[in-house]
């Protein structure tokens, strides 16, 4: 079975960088949330 570009054009992805976008902001948040509540000081 050929699909013509026509057809190429209309498949859909599997949205898995949808999720890795929405993943990766969630983490950013929770970490700088965690940060401000729970500060850990640098011994330089």
């Amino acid at each position: 079975m050929e699909l013509s570009n026509q057809d190429l054009m209309r498949v859909k992805g599997g949205g898995y960088g949808v999720w890795a976008i929405l993943g990766g902001i969630f983490t950013f948040l929770i970490s700088a949330i965690e940060g401000f509540l729970n500060p850990i000081e640098c011994n330089s």
